[in-house]
């Protein structure tokens, strides 16, 4: 199959690269708004850089993964429904509820396939974690904690346009403990705080957050991010129930020392495109699948608009200084 690729930035050339390998993919057809980028991508096999995207479109593809800047996505999507093309987006769809929401009723109308980019749907230790919340291993759930911190901040260009820390970081965890859970999310408490760079407070932002939200069972889920967390990237998801407890994202790589004495990790994950590897190409996979019409769409529009009203709700939460039901926020 011929698959299109639109960004040839960080995680687009991850995407190009893991792409290049899977034996179903006879071409890879590239283009970024900075046409050397996409160029330097196509000097491997079966990549070919066009210099812009009305000629991406134009290449006869069975498929399109959309990895460009966040701004560029909901037209990169909207494109791709209108031509019938299957379309792989990395999260967000858009950068608001209004227009993600448009982007779920105008694939639903179309009949096209999206799929987006939550990664950790992908990681094994959250499938695990799943099918122990799905057999019953756990027992009832009473107490859901899950973090996500980086080891360093963006660049301060990146905060203007990010969505903040709810939408732009924690979003995975709210979407993560969704799709765990099998639950819903009925009401959140948030709060931030920024001791970091003045580029968060500027902007509205702020570098570590942390929520609280109910589950519709009843069930407490505690969501953690910072954007300083020198010790190494740092992802877990916890869950703690009536009978057993896990932990998805804790092994010898994990950057925290147990105390007294406890041995110190070994090299901690550097970053997301490292501890996700293995869940980048199998999400991936799993787009060529549906391509394919070997399987159904693994993560919907539909789920990105749920992820990103938890993450509305959250940061309208801290904000406000109050509890918000999530109802308040839904379209």
């Amino acid at each position: 199959m011929r698959i299109g690729l639109a960004g040839a930035g960080r995680i687009g050339a991850r995407h190009a690269a893991a792409l290049r390998e899977m034996p179903e993919v006879d071409s890879l057809v590239v283009a970024d708004a900075d046409a050397r980028r996409a160029r330097a991508l196509a000097a491997g096999p079966g990549v070919r850089a066009v210099g812009s995207v009305e000629e991406l479109f134009e290449a006869d593809l069975d498929g399109l993964v959309v990895a460009a800047a966040t701004e560029a996505h909901a037209a990169l999507v909207a494109r791709g429904v209108a031509a019938g093309m299957p379309v792989f987006c990395e999260k967000p769809l858009a950068t608001d509820i209004d227009g993600t929401f448009q982007m779920v009723r105008s694939a639903a109308a179309a009949g096209v396939p999206v799929q987006v980019g939550f990664q950790r749907r992908f990681d094994p230790g959250y499938v695990a974690a799943r099918e122990a919340v799905a057999t019953g291993r756990l027992g009832w759930l009473h107490t859901v904690r899950s973090c996500s911190f980086d080891p360093a901040p963006p660049p301060p260009s990146y905060v203007p346009g990010s969505g903040g820390l709810f939408r732009d970081c924690a979003i995975h965890d709210l979407d993560s403990i969704r799709f765990v859970t099998g639950r819903e999310v009925v009401r959140v408490a948030a709060v931030g705080a920024n001791k970091g760079d003045e580029v968060f407070r500027r902007h509205g932002d702020v570098d570590t957050g942390a929520a609280l939200l109910t589950l519709d069972d009843g069930t407490l889920c505690l969501v953690a991010a910072t954007r300083y967390n020198a010790a190494g990237y740092d992802v877990r998801l916890e869950l703690y129930g009536s009978k057993d407890s896990v932990v998805a994202g804790l092994d010898e790589r994990t950057p925290a020392t147990g105390l007294p004495g406890g041995a110190s990790p070994r090299r901690p994950y550097s970053g997301f495109l490292e501890r996700f590897s293995d869940a980048y190409d199998a999400e991936l996979r799993a787009f060529l699948d549906l391509v394919a019409g070997r399987r159904g769409n693994p993560c919907p529009p539909e789920e990105a608009l749920e992820a990103l009203y938890l993450a509305e709700a959250c940061d309208l939460a801290r904000r406000e200084n109050r509890v918000v039901d999530v109802a308040e926020v839904r379209r």
